[in-house]
């Protein structure tokens, strides 16, 4: 007989937490998780190189991974941009025309999964402190009506298509996929 390999996940809420958001909370852990292991072993002068292809480097997409889970965080769920923003993680623009990553250089694959780090401790300690009821009420924002269970949907799929990214620009860099 082969040994057989487990895939499984999880989701159970930790003792005390709403079952809802605890769930939530560890879909989000889990997609960091993946993050983090398409990093392992990526060569430190791999970051802030371009794919021959052109697009942005490795070190470019965890900056705008970081910025964007930030101005979901601060502008639309807790509407607080204006006064909290934490402009001391994020000295540039998401973008530079308005279109293409801003080219954020120059900070080792530790530096961005701090920054990363820092956004999603804040996110999950907001989120924590709500209640089933709470995540699921719309926000009233300028163009949309948003919730914060949408919200931490689209952070996920977000982070899930810039990981696949990143496995697209190791490999063109030839540095494998990282997982």
């Amino acid at each position: 007989m082969t040994d057989r390999q487990k895939l499984t996940l999880s989701l159970a809420p930790g003792e005390g937490e709403d079952p809802e958001i605890g769930r939530w909370l560890r879909a989000l852990k889990d997609t960091r998780s993946r993050m983090n292991q398409a990093l392992q072993d990526l060569p430190a002068e791999l970051v802030d190189r371009l794919p021959p292809s052109g697009g942005s480097s490795i070190g470019a997409i965890l900056y705008h991974l970081a910025i964007i889970e930030a101005d979901w965080l601060f502008d639309d769920v807790l509407g607080t941009q204006e006064t909290d923003w934490p402009a001391e993680l994020f000295p540039m623009d998401a973008r530079e025309d308005g279109e293409h990553l801003s080219p954020f250089a120059d900070e080792t694959v530790d530096q961005h999964l701090a920054r990363l780090k820092k956004i999603r401790t804040m996110l999950v300690e907001t989120i924590s402190s709500m209640s089933a009821d709470e995540l699921h009420r719309p926000r009233e924002r300028k163009d949309y009506d948003v919730s914060p269970a949408w919200v931490l949907h689209h952070l996920m799929q977000h982070e899930a298509e810039h990981r696949s990214q990143i496995g697209s620009v190791r490999e063109a860099l030839g540095a494998g996929v990282g997982w």
